[in-house]
Protein backbone atom coordinates (compact mmCIF):
# COMPACT_ATOMS: atom_id res chain seq x y z
CA UNK A 1 0.00 0.00 0.00
CA UNK A 2 1.18 3.25 -0.79
CA UNK A 3 1.78 5.71 2.43
CA UNK A 4 0.61 8.89 0.33
CA UNK A 5 -2.63 9.50 1.17
CA UNK A 6 -4.17 12.88 -0.08
CA UNK A 7 -8.08 13.59 1.37
CA UNK A 8 -10.11 16.79 2.47
CA UNK A 9 -9.02 17.96 5.67
CA UNK A 10 -11.41 16.06 8.06
CA UNK A 11 -14.70 18.07 9.87
CA UNK A 12 -13.90 15.80 13.02
CA UNK A 13 -13.28 19.35 15.15
CA UNK A 14 -16.07 21.74 13.99
CA UNK A 15 -14.53 25.03 14.15
CA UNK A 16 -11.60 23.71 16.48
CA UNK A 17 -13.06 25.37 19.67
CA UNK A 18 -13.26 23.59 22.73
CA UNK A 19 -16.34 21.79 23.60
CA UNK A 20 -19.06 23.67 26.08
CA UNK A 21 -17.43 21.22 29.19
CA UNK A 22 -16.86 22.49 32.69
CA UNK A 23 -13.08 22.42 31.82
CA UNK A 24 -13.08 24.99 28.90
CA UNK A 25 -15.21 27.28 30.88
CA UNK A 26 -12.31 27.28 34.09
CA UNK A 27 -9.21 26.69 31.67
CA UNK A 28 -6.66 28.62 32.27
CA UNK A 29 -5.19 31.73 29.65
CA UNK A 30 -3.56 29.91 26.81
CA UNK A 31 -2.11 31.94 23.17
CA UNK A 32 -4.74 31.05 20.07
CA UNK A 33 -1.35 29.32 18.11
CA UNK A 34 -1.17 30.44 13.92
CA UNK A 35 -2.10 27.40 11.53
CA UNK A 36 0.73 25.96 9.59
CA UNK A 37 1.34 27.78 6.27
CA UNK A 38 4.15 27.73 3.80
CA UNK A 39 6.95 24.73 3.91
CA UNK A 40 9.57 24.32 6.94
CA UNK A 41 12.01 21.68 7.98
CA UNK A 42 12.97 20.39 11.47
CA UNK A 43 14.48 17.40 13.44
CA UNK A 44 11.01 16.18 14.35
CA UNK A 45 7.38 16.92 13.96
CA UNK A 46 4.56 15.29 16.14
CA UNK A 47 1.10 15.28 14.94
CA UNK A 48 -1.74 15.77 17.93
CA UNK A 49 -1.38 17.76 20.70
CA UNK A 50 -2.74 15.75 23.12
CA UNK A 51 -1.05 14.26 26.00
CA UNK A 52 0.83 11.19 23.73
CA UNK A 53 2.02 14.24 21.90
CA UNK A 54 2.94 17.13 24.15
CA UNK A 55 4.63 14.34 26.28
CA UNK A 56 6.79 13.22 23.37
CA UNK A 57 7.41 16.66 22.60
CA UNK A 58 8.46 17.58 25.96
CA UNK A 59 10.67 14.73 26.15
CA UNK A 60 12.67 15.44 22.81
CA UNK A 61 12.83 19.15 23.48
CA UNK A 62 14.38 19.03 26.75
CA UNK A 63 16.87 16.75 25.03
CA UNK A 64 17.77 19.15 22.54
CA UNK A 65 15.60 18.55 19.84
CA UNK A 66 14.06 20.91 17.11
CA UNK A 67 10.51 19.91 17.54
CA UNK A 68 7.18 21.22 16.11
CA UNK A 69 3.66 19.73 17.04
CA UNK A 70 0.67 20.03 13.92
CA UNK A 71 -2.52 19.96 16.21
CA UNK A 72 -5.90 19.99 13.80
CA UNK A 73 -8.01 22.12 16.61
CA UNK A 74 -6.31 23.70 19.47
CA UNK A 75 -4.06 22.45 22.23
CA UNK A 76 -6.18 19.40 24.21
CA UNK A 77 -9.01 19.19 21.83
CA UNK A 78 -9.40 16.13 22.22
CA UNK A 79 -9.95 13.37 25.48
CA UNK A 80 -6.13 14.92 27.00
CA UNK A 81 -9.25 18.15 27.82
CA UNK A 82 -12.07 16.36 28.35
CA UNK A 83 -11.37 13.16 29.94
CA UNK A 84 -12.06 12.73 33.73
CA UNK A 85 -9.00 13.92 35.12
CA UNK A 86 -8.17 10.74 36.85
CA UNK A 87 -4.55 9.85 37.42
CA UNK A 88 -5.45 5.55 37.33
CA UNK A 89 -2.34 3.36 37.47
CA UNK A 90 -2.25 0.74 34.93
CA UNK A 91 -3.30 -0.65 31.22
CA UNK A 92 -7.08 -1.30 30.79
CA UNK A 93 -5.57 -4.92 30.20
CA UNK A 94 -5.01 -6.32 34.01
CA UNK A 95 -1.23 -7.68 34.81
CA UNK A 96 -2.93 -11.07 35.44
CA UNK A 97 -4.05 -10.48 31.46
CA UNK A 98 -1.21 -9.75 30.58
CA UNK A 99 0.92 -12.46 32.52
CA UNK A 100 -1.31 -14.61 30.66
CA UNK A 101 -1.37 -13.42 27.21
CA UNK A 102 2.32 -12.14 26.85
CA UNK A 103 4.00 -14.19 29.43
CA UNK A 104 6.07 -13.49 33.09
CA UNK A 105 8.07 -11.27 31.27
CA UNK A 106 6.48 -8.62 29.73
CA UNK A 107 3.73 -8.71 32.73
CA UNK A 108 7.15 -8.12 34.94
CA UNK A 109 8.33 -5.04 31.93
CA UNK A 110 4.90 -3.71 32.31
CA UNK A 111 4.72 -3.56 36.33
CA UNK A 112 7.54 -1.69 36.13
CA UNK A 113 5.95 0.93 34.51
CA UNK A 114 2.26 1.39 35.14
CA UNK A 115 2.92 3.96 37.60
CA UNK A 116 5.73 6.27 35.31
CA UNK A 117 2.98 8.24 34.35
CA UNK A 118 1.70 9.80 37.10
CA UNK A 119 5.00 10.23 38.61
CA UNK A 120 5.84 12.01 34.89
CA UNK A 121 2.43 14.05 35.51
CA UNK A 122 3.81 15.21 38.69
CA UNK A 123 7.35 15.56 37.83
CA UNK A 124 6.11 18.39 35.23
CA UNK A 125 3.48 19.81 37.70
CA UNK A 126 6.73 20.91 39.48
CA UNK A 127 8.86 21.46 37.20
CA UNK A 128 6.72 24.06 34.95
CA UNK A 129 4.57 25.15 37.92
CA UNK A 130 1.18 23.89 35.70
CA UNK A 131 -1.67 25.11 37.95
CA UNK A 132 -3.94 22.33 37.24
CA UNK A 133 -5.14 22.00 40.74
CA UNK A 134 -3.21 18.26 41.05
CA UNK A 135 -4.22 16.08 43.82
CA UNK A 136 -3.56 12.81 45.40
CA UNK A 137 -5.81 9.54 45.98
CA UNK A 138 -7.45 7.23 44.14
CA UNK A 139 -10.64 4.48 44.95
CA UNK A 140 -11.94 1.71 43.30
CA UNK A 141 -15.42 0.79 44.65
CA UNK A 142 -16.40 -1.85 44.64
CA UNK A 143 -20.38 -2.69 44.51
CA UNK A 144 -20.18 -7.08 45.23
CA UNK A 145 -18.43 -9.39 47.26
CA UNK A 146 -17.23 -10.22 43.96
CA UNK A 147 -15.83 -7.10 42.78
CA UNK A 148 -14.17 -6.70 46.10
CA UNK A 149 -12.42 -10.42 45.63
CA UNK A 150 -11.22 -8.99 42.62
CA UNK A 151 -9.69 -6.05 44.12
CA UNK A 152 -8.20 -8.47 46.88
CA UNK A 153 -6.50 -10.27 44.24
CA UNK A 154 -5.39 -7.17 41.77
CA UNK A 155 -3.91 -5.96 45.35
CA UNK A 156 -1.95 -9.51 46.14
CA UNK A 157 -0.95 -9.42 42.06
CA UNK A 158 0.75 -5.97 42.48
CA UNK A 159 2.47 -6.89 45.56
CA UNK A 160 3.96 -9.68 43.83
CA UNK A 161 5.75 -7.42 41.42
CA UNK A 162 6.61 -5.17 44.26
CA UNK A 163 4.32 -2.74 44.05
CA UNK A 164 2.61 -2.02 47.28
CA UNK A 165 0.62 1.07 47.06
CA UNK A 166 -2.72 -0.13 47.55
CA UNK A 167 -4.69 -1.33 50.61
CA UNK A 168 -7.95 -2.58 50.87
CA UNK A 169 -11.10 -0.67 52.38
CA UNK A 170 -13.73 -1.80 54.59
CA UNK A 171 -17.13 -0.67 53.98
CA UNK A 172 -16.80 1.56 56.80
CA UNK A 173 -13.62 2.94 55.61
CA UNK A 174 -14.62 3.52 52.41
CA UNK A 175 -17.36 5.61 53.73
CA UNK A 176 -14.56 7.64 55.38
CA UNK A 177 -13.91 8.49 51.46
CA UNK A 178 -17.53 7.88 49.88
CA UNK A 179 -20.60 9.02 51.82
CA UNK A 180 -22.55 6.29 49.75
CA UNK A 181 -24.21 3.21 50.96
CA UNK A 182 -23.81 2.03 47.74
CA UNK A 183 -20.62 0.04 47.98
CA UNK A 184 -19.77 -2.85 50.08
CA UNK A 185 -16.09 -1.38 50.13
CA UNK A 186 -13.05 -0.82 48.13
CA UNK A 187 -8.99 -0.54 47.83
CA UNK A 188 -7.32 2.98 47.37
CA UNK A 189 -4.42 3.59 45.44
CA UNK A 190 -2.49 6.22 47.52
CA UNK A 191 -0.54 6.96 44.32
CA UNK A 192 -3.01 7.58 42.32
CA UNK A 193 -4.53 11.04 42.03
CA UNK A 194 -6.77 13.73 40.35
CA UNK A 195 -6.46 17.00 38.34
CA UNK A 196 -7.94 19.24 36.02
CA UNK A 197 -7.08 17.71 32.38
CA UNK A 198 -7.08 20.80 29.89
CA UNK A 199 -5.10 23.03 32.05
CA UNK A 200 -2.83 19.88 33.01
CA UNK A 201 -2.23 19.92 28.67
CA UNK A 202 -1.94 23.90 28.47
CA UNK A 203 0.55 23.85 31.16
CA UNK A 204 2.64 21.07 29.23
CA UNK A 205 2.29 23.18 25.91
CA UNK A 206 3.50 26.34 27.09
CA UNK A 207 6.68 24.47 28.75
CA UNK A 208 6.88 22.83 25.29
CA UNK A 209 7.11 26.61 23.71
CA UNK A 210 9.30 27.80 26.69
CA UNK A 211 12.13 25.53 25.13
CA UNK A 212 11.83 26.77 21.85
CA UNK A 213 9.17 24.43 20.64
CA UNK A 214 6.43 25.40 17.92
CA UNK A 215 2.43 24.51 18.22
CA UNK A 216 0.47 25.02 14.58
CA UNK A 217 -3.27 24.98 15.83
CA UNK A 218 -6.33 24.57 13.44
CA UNK A 219 -4.32 22.77 11.05
CA UNK A 220 -6.05 19.51 10.00
CA UNK A 221 -3.48 16.80 8.30
CA UNK A 222 -4.61 16.31 4.68
CA UNK A 223 -2.00 13.59 4.48
CA UNK A 224 1.33 12.25 5.66
CA UNK A 225 3.85 10.36 3.54
CA UNK A 226 5.82 7.70 5.84
CA UNK A 227 7.49 6.15 2.79
CA UNK A 228 10.50 8.84 1.76
CA UNK A 229 13.37 9.43 3.44
CA UNK A 230 12.59 12.64 5.24
CA UNK A 231 8.34 11.89 5.79
CA UNK A 232 6.51 14.81 5.17
CA UNK A 233 2.99 16.00 6.65
CA UNK A 234 0.89 18.44 4.86
CA UNK A 235 -2.24 20.83 5.86
CA UNK A 236 -4.52 22.73 3.66
CA UNK A 237 -1.97 25.81 3.41
CA UNK A 238 1.58 24.30 4.51
CA UNK A 239 3.80 21.68 4.75
CA UNK A 240 6.43 19.87 7.25
CA UNK A 241 9.48 17.85 6.52
CA UNK A 242 10.82 16.06 9.36
CA UNK A 243 13.51 13.38 9.82
CA UNK A 244 11.63 11.96 12.41
CA UNK A 245 7.33 11.92 12.31
CA UNK A 246 5.07 10.91 15.50
CA UNK A 247 1.52 10.46 14.49
CA UNK A 248 -0.23 10.93 18.17
CA UNK A 249 -4.01 11.59 16.97
CA UNK A 250 -5.54 8.27 18.81
CA UNK A 251 -9.14 8.27 18.52
CA UNK A 252 -9.30 11.35 15.82
CA UNK A 253 -6.40 10.51 13.25
CA UNK A 254 -9.65 9.66 11.26
CA UNK A 255 -8.33 8.01 8.03
CA UNK A 256 -5.38 9.99 7.01
CA UNK A 257 -3.14 6.93 8.13
CA UNK A 258 -4.97 4.21 6.50
CA UNK A 259 -3.06 1.72 8.33
CA UNK A 260 -3.82 2.95 11.40
CA UNK A 261 -7.34 3.49 11.28
CA UNK A 262 -8.71 -0.28 12.14
CA UNK A 263 -5.92 -0.68 14.85
CA UNK A 264 -8.59 1.14 17.31
CA UNK A 265 -12.10 2.08 17.16
CA UNK A 266 -13.49 5.59 18.90
CA UNK A 267 -15.59 5.16 21.96
CA UNK A 268 -16.94 8.20 23.25
CA UNK A 269 -17.57 8.28 27.78
CA UNK A 270 -19.79 11.30 29.12
CA UNK A 271 -18.98 13.99 31.65
CA UNK A 272 -21.04 16.20 33.22
CA UNK A 273 -20.59 18.82 36.12
CA UNK A 274 -22.83 20.05 38.61
CA UNK A 275 -23.40 23.56 40.20
CA UNK A 276 -21.05 24.65 42.98
CA UNK A 277 -22.23 22.51 46.25
CA UNK A 278 -20.06 24.28 48.70
CA UNK A 279 -17.09 23.13 50.82
CA UNK A 280 -19.64 21.71 53.47
CA UNK A 281 -21.41 19.46 51.33
CA UNK A 282 -18.61 18.42 49.06
CA UNK A 283 -16.48 17.26 52.20
CA UNK A 284 -19.72 15.43 53.86
CA UNK A 285 -19.91 13.49 50.40
CA UNK A 286 -16.28 12.61 49.34
CA UNK A 287 -14.61 14.01 53.26
CA UNK A 288 -10.68 12.82 51.71
CA UNK A 289 -11.43 14.35 48.17
CA UNK A 290 -9.75 11.41 46.26
CA UNK A 291 -11.84 10.35 42.71
CA UNK A 292 -13.01 7.05 42.50
CA UNK A 293 -13.81 4.59 40.07
CA UNK A 294 -16.21 1.44 40.32
CA UNK A 295 -14.64 -1.97 39.14
CA UNK A 296 -17.82 -2.94 36.68
CA UNK A 297 -17.12 -2.66 32.95
CA UNK A 298 -19.04 0.24 32.26
CA UNK A 299 -17.90 2.21 35.15
CA UNK A 300 -18.99 5.00 37.05
CA UNK A 301 -16.28 7.60 37.70
CA UNK A 302 -16.53 11.15 39.79
CA UNK A 303 -14.80 13.25 42.23
CA UNK A 304 -14.30 16.77 43.74
CA UNK A 305 -13.29 19.89 41.27
CA UNK A 306 -11.62 22.77 42.69
CA UNK A 307 -14.58 24.78 43.46
CA UNK A 308 -16.32 21.78 44.45
CA UNK A 309 -18.90 20.42 41.69
CA UNK A 310 -19.16 16.96 41.53
CA UNK A 311 -17.27 15.64 38.06
CA UNK A 312 -19.86 12.49 37.46
CA UNK A 313 -18.68 10.55 34.20
CA UNK A 314 -19.60 6.72 32.85
CA UNK A 315 -21.36 5.41 30.01
CA UNK A 316 -20.05 4.05 26.32
CA UNK A 317 -21.03 4.60 22.98
CA UNK A 318 -18.82 2.31 20.69
CA UNK A 319 -18.14 3.98 17.56
CA UNK A 320 -17.74 7.53 18.68
CA UNK A 321 -20.93 9.60 18.54
CA UNK A 322 -22.56 11.27 21.33
CA UNK A 323 -26.14 10.84 22.89
CA UNK A 324 -28.60 12.62 22.49
CA UNK A 325 -29.16 13.50 26.01
CA UNK A 326 -25.96 13.13 28.47
CA UNK A 327 -27.70 14.39 31.18
CA UNK A 328 -30.25 12.17 31.62
CA UNK A 329 -27.81 8.83 30.69
CA UNK A 330 -25.60 9.90 33.24
CA UNK A 331 -28.30 11.67 35.88
CA UNK A 332 -29.54 7.52 36.87
CA UNK A 333 -26.54 6.26 38.11
CA UNK A 334 -25.41 9.89 39.76
CA UNK A 335 -28.65 9.65 42.20
CA UNK A 336 -28.00 5.98 43.17
CA UNK A 337 -24.47 7.30 44.12
CA UNK A 338 -25.57 10.01 46.17
CA UNK A 339 -28.89 10.26 46.31
CA UNK A 340 -28.72 13.28 48.54
CA UNK A 341 -28.20 15.06 44.85
CA UNK A 342 -31.37 14.02 43.63
CA UNK A 343 -32.57 16.85 41.05
CA UNK A 344 -28.82 18.87 41.72
CA UNK A 345 -28.38 21.24 38.60
CA UNK A 346 -26.06 20.27 36.30
CA UNK A 347 -24.07 23.15 34.69
CA UNK A 348 -22.14 21.31 32.03
CA UNK A 349 -22.20 18.14 29.96
CA UNK A 350 -20.27 16.64 27.76
CA UNK A 351 -18.62 13.78 25.54
CA UNK A 352 -15.50 12.72 24.28
CA UNK A 353 -13.81 10.07 22.54
CA UNK A 354 -10.72 7.73 23.31
CA UNK A 355 -9.23 5.09 21.40
CA UNK A 356 -10.13 1.43 22.21
CA UNK A 357 -7.81 -1.47 21.20
CA UNK A 358 -9.03 -4.55 20.89
CA UNK A 359 -6.55 -6.13 23.06
CA UNK A 360 -7.21 -3.26 25.64
CA UNK A 361 -3.49 -2.36 25.32
CA UNK A 362 -2.33 0.37 24.02
CA UNK A 363 -0.12 -0.23 20.82
CA UNK A 364 3.53 1.49 19.90
CA UNK A 365 5.23 1.00 16.17
CA UNK A 366 6.66 2.01 13.52
CA UNK A 367 6.00 2.87 9.66
CA UNK A 368 8.51 2.91 7.55
CA UNK A 369 11.97 3.99 8.96
CA UNK A 370 11.06 7.05 10.25
CA UNK A 371 7.83 7.42 11.72
CA UNK A 372 6.47 6.29 15.04
CA UNK A 373 2.80 6.16 16.53
CA UNK A 374 1.12 5.23 19.77
CA UNK A 375 -2.63 4.85 20.49
CA UNK A 376 -5.15 2.57 21.79
CA UNK A 377 -5.09 3.50 25.81
CA UNK A 378 -8.70 1.81 25.88
CA UNK A 379 -9.95 4.87 28.58
CA UNK A 380 -6.45 4.86 30.60
CA UNK A 381 -4.92 7.28 28.74
CA UNK A 382 -4.58 10.48 31.04
CA UNK A 383 -1.05 7.90 32.53
CA UNK A 384 -0.12 5.73 29.52
CA UNK A 385 -0.01 8.19 26.78
CA UNK A 386 2.90 10.54 29.21
CA UNK A 387 4.62 6.77 29.30
CA UNK A 388 3.76 6.51 26.05
CA UNK A 389 5.90 9.75 25.09
CA UNK A 390 8.43 9.02 27.10
CA UNK A 391 9.35 5.84 25.27
CA UNK A 392 8.74 7.10 21.84
CA UNK A 393 11.51 9.69 23.05
CA UNK A 394 13.42 7.64 24.36
CA UNK A 395 13.33 5.85 21.00
CA UNK A 396 13.85 8.59 18.91
CA UNK A 397 16.91 9.23 20.72
CA UNK A 398 18.20 6.07 19.96
CA UNK A 399 17.43 4.06 22.70
CA UNK A 400 15.09 1.24 21.75
CA UNK A 401 14.91 -0.75 24.76
CA UNK A 402 11.62 -0.16 25.82
CA UNK A 403 9.46 1.10 22.79
CA UNK A 404 11.05 -2.81 21.13
CA UNK A 405 9.23 -4.62 24.02
CA UNK A 406 5.12 -2.57 22.82
CA UNK A 407 6.34 -2.84 19.29
CA UNK A 408 6.71 -6.75 19.27
CA UNK A 409 3.39 -7.26 21.37
CA UNK A 410 0.61 -8.49 18.68
CA UNK A 411 -2.07 -6.38 17.57
CA UNK A 412 -5.38 -8.50 16.92
CA UNK A 413 -8.12 -6.74 14.57
CA UNK A 414 -11.20 -6.11 15.98
CA UNK A 415 -13.94 -9.25 15.01
CA UNK A 416 -16.14 -8.28 11.90
CA UNK A 417 -13.68 -6.24 10.61
CA UNK A 418 -14.65 -2.52 9.76
CA UNK A 419 -18.31 -3.21 9.10
CA UNK A 420 -18.92 -5.29 12.36
CA UNK A 421 -16.59 -4.27 14.76
CA UNK A 422 -19.20 -1.72 16.64
CA UNK A 423 -22.12 -3.94 16.97
CA UNK A 424 -19.65 -6.81 18.01
CA UNK A 425 -18.16 -4.64 20.87
CA UNK A 426 -21.63 -3.32 21.82
CA UNK A 427 -23.00 -7.41 22.13
CA UNK A 428 -19.83 -7.82 24.53
CA UNK A 429 -20.03 -4.71 26.65
CA UNK A 430 -23.65 -5.78 26.90
CA UNK A 431 -22.73 -9.59 28.47
CA UNK A 432 -20.34 -8.22 30.79
CA UNK A 433 -22.85 -5.57 31.91
CA UNK A 434 -25.23 -8.29 32.70
CA UNK A 435 -22.59 -10.30 34.62
CA UNK A 436 -22.09 -6.93 37.11
CA UNK A 437 -25.64 -6.74 37.24
CA UNK A 438 -26.16 -10.67 38.26
CA UNK A 439 -23.01 -10.38 40.34
CA UNK A 440 -21.20 -13.43 38.36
Amino acid sequence: MNAMTNLQPHPYAGTGAHTTSYYAASANPAPERPALSGSHEIDVCVVGAGYSGLSTALHLAEKGYKVAIVEGARVGWGASGRNGGQIVNGLNASLQTIEKRYGKDTATFVAGLVQEGGQIIRERVKTYNIQCDLKDGNVFAALTHKHMQELEERRALWAGYGLHNQDMLSRDEMRAHVNSDLYVGGMIDHSGGHMHPLNLALGEAAAFESLGGVIYEMSPVTSVDTEAARPVVRTAQGQITCKTLVLCGNAYLGHVVPTLTWRVMPVSTQVMATKPLGEAMARDLMPTDVCVEDVRYILDYYRMSADNRLLFGGGTVYGGADPKDIKAKLRTNLDKVFPQLKGIEIDYAWSGNFALSFSRVPQMGRIGANTYFAHGYSGHGVTGSHTFGRILAEAINGDLTRFDVFAKLPWYPFPGGRMFRVPYSVIGSWWYAARDKLGV
